[in-house]
């Protein structure tokens, strides 16, 4: 039960965060060693917990007051490369990927077709809303859908009965390419039916809810289909609808390729017309120009970023299937962990940010434990290690175990971001406190094993048959 209750905290913090996942380990197995000390000691549980909660607080505040923001491209580039395992190449091309398309822009990492890795940067859109089902997926690993060279229906309606989509699907199928539909919802008949023959192999399809709500979500669903190349369904100015009796294709985009996750949907190599691109784009520029209310112009910024702004795609390259999987888990860590610091910001590396929280705090011992781990792993006494940190007059000193030296951690480039060690103390204090507060656990039951083994059936001496009774 403890081992799953630790992989779980390890699994959140890697889906809030993207990082982080061996210091949540690290801090649960010390919290709730620390907090079973109190406990036998006749604390009271309850009141352990309450009293971790206070602590976690102050701990996030003091993190929180020591993040800096991030300092340019050499900042993500050191992120980039620490959570990338040292990878150098990948923290560079991170990098790279964020110079061309911005802070703000999407970056995507995929399989390559040589032996490099490398970084291309394609038109695209992303779109803040993923699949309808996780049936839809066609990667079980990554929990996301990847469809090529694909049709594209948009719709402002609901679509639930399956008896309009027949005719698109039958030409979908002729032409044998996938189907991403984007709607303002798909439910009932036609998602059941659309999921079983996804399942069945028979249709390669995929379908997103429309995100926003009212007049935004109209507008972004005619960006989609100005980028795409579709009309849009259930659009009073164009007339366009759903026919049984009759389909025309020209209705449909098109785009390269879709990755669709649970969270939104990256559109690459739209089908649509460039010049109608553009006068969309201008259009968009010009509304932003003339909207007086803050937050419909915040909106408007948004749809123009989304549909001007291009996706840097990674290129992950390889010897083999297994080196550029590993290489692209890497690349994948490093994107979110970077992404994590534009948000929040840096704070110290090497467990030195949270030993700077513990000098008034079980969690005190606790936090400490992940600079006495690095230390103890380089050689050196863990516990020596951190004092002398913790007599620094300057906060920003810590333990540089590569080089067995004190530095300032901002400049030699070790820093950690501020929202992977927040959250990871968060999550790794709340499994701690639920394990602590149990008053039972899940176990094997030992098997019973009698004292002494069976005696066999006794074999017949020479010709006598065996003595059985």
């Amino acid at each position: 039960m403890g081992a799953q209750l630790v992989r779980q905290v390890c699994n959140k913090t890697n889906d809030l965060a993207g990082d982080g996942t061996t210091t949540s380990a690290v801090l649960v197995d010390s919290i709730f060693s620390e907090g079973l000390k109190s406990i036998s000691q006749g604390t009271n549980p309850i009141d352990m917990k309450r009293g971790m909660d206070r602590a976690v607080d102050y701990v996030q505040t003091s993190l929180l007051k020591q993040s800096r923001p991030i300092n340019g491209i050499k900042d993500i580039v050191r992120i980039a490369t620490i959570s990338a395992n040292g990878d150098e190449e990948i923290g560079k091309m991170i990098g790279q990927a964020m110079e061309k398309v911005g802070r703000d822009g999407v970056i995507t990492a995929q399989d390559g077709k040589t032996m490099a890795t490398e970084l291309e940067v394609v038109e695209g859109m992303k779109v803040d809303r993923g699949y309808v089902s996780p049936y839809f997926v066609t990667d079980a690993k990554a929990q996301k859908a990847e469809l090529e060279d694909l049709y594209v229906l948009v719709s402002k309606k609901k679509i639930s009965i399956i008896h309009s989509l027949l005719p698109a699907l039958n030409h979908v199928a002729q032409q044998g390419r996938p189907l991403l539909i984007i709607a303002d919802d798909v439910e009932s008949e036609a998602l059941t039916t659309l999921i079983f023959n996804k399942l069945q192999g028979k249709l390669k399809v995929c379908c997103v809810k429309a995100p926003g709500f009212g007049d935004t979500k109209e507008g972004v669903l005619e960006d989609i289909a100005v980028f795409t190349g579709a009309k849009v369904v259930g659009d009073e100015n164009t007339g366009v609808e759903l026919d049984a009796k009759s389909f025309d294709p020209s209705i449909l985009g098109s785009v390269k390729k879709v990755i669709v996750t649970k969270d939104d949907t990256v559109l690459l190599n739209g089908g649509g017309d460039a010049a109608v691109v553009k006068e969309r784009l201008q259009l968009l520029r010009d509304r932003v120009e003339q909207e007086p209310v803050e937050y419909n112009r915040e909106k408007l910024q948004e749809r123009l970023a989304k549909l001007s702004g291009g996706v840097a795609v990674i290129k992950v390259g390889g010897g083999s299937e297994v080196e550029v999987n590993e290489r692209k888990d890497r690349v994948v860590d490093a994107l979110c962990s970077t992404r994590a610091a534009v948000q929040e910001g840096i704070v110290a590396g090497g467990g030195t940010a949270l030993l700077r929280a513990s000098k008034k705090l079980v969690v005190r011992n606790a936090v400490r434990l992940p600079a006495m781990k690095i230390a103890a792993n380089a050689g050196k006494e863990g516990a020596v290690i951190v004092e002398k940190v913790l007599e620094a007059a300057e906060e920003s000193t810590g333990y540089d175990a590569q080089n067995d030296k004190y530095v300032n951690m901002f400049e030699a480039g070790i820093i950690d971001p501020t929202r992977v060690v927040r959250v990871a103390i968060s999550d790794a204090t709340s499994v701690a406190s639920l394990m602590m507060t149990a008053e039972a656990a899940v176990v094997e039951l030992p098997k019973e094993e009698s004292a002494t083994a069976p005696m066999g059936d006794m074999g017949g001496m020479g010709g006598m048959g065996g003595m059985g009774f």
